[in-house]
């Protein structure tokens, strides 16, 4: 079974920075898409950024300019540099992928459980 889990989630104030990490391990062939979303109380879950396994990069408006999604895939491990960060980015930000896993005929999707940013004014 494929697991993903992030760090780095912390209370910051306004216009600081942190640097998310999320390493998938488990039995894998390859990892394909990988990203960030977040979910603030009592909002749906929205997209941060995505990154394919060519390094083609995608980002929720919100955040383009101000965040940086990377991967290297000698470790696993999926990043999110945020800069200037405000209050409304404070959220739950879950790590997301799409593993190819021997024996599957597709890939399949995977959650981590989240790590709380929090911002404050």
């Amino acid at each position: 079974q494929v697991q993903l889990v992030e760090s780095g989630g912390a209370l910051v104030q306004a216009g600081g920075s942190l640097r998310l990490s999320c390493a998938a391990s488990g039995i894998m062939f390859s990892i394909d898409a990988m990203g960030w979303y977040r979910q603030a109380p009592g909002m749906q879950r929205e997209l941060v950024a995505t990154i394919t396994n060519g390094g083609i990069t995608n980002y929720a408006n919100s955040v383009r300019d101000r965040f940086t999604i990377s991967r290297d895939n000698a470790k696993n491990t999926v990043y999110l540099q945020m800069n200037n960060l405000r209050p409304e980015d404070t959220a739950v930000y879950y790590c997301n992928a799409d593993v190819k896993v021997l024996g599957r005929p597709s890939a399949m999707n995977y959650w981590g459980k989240g790590t709380l940013v929090t911002v404050s004014s």
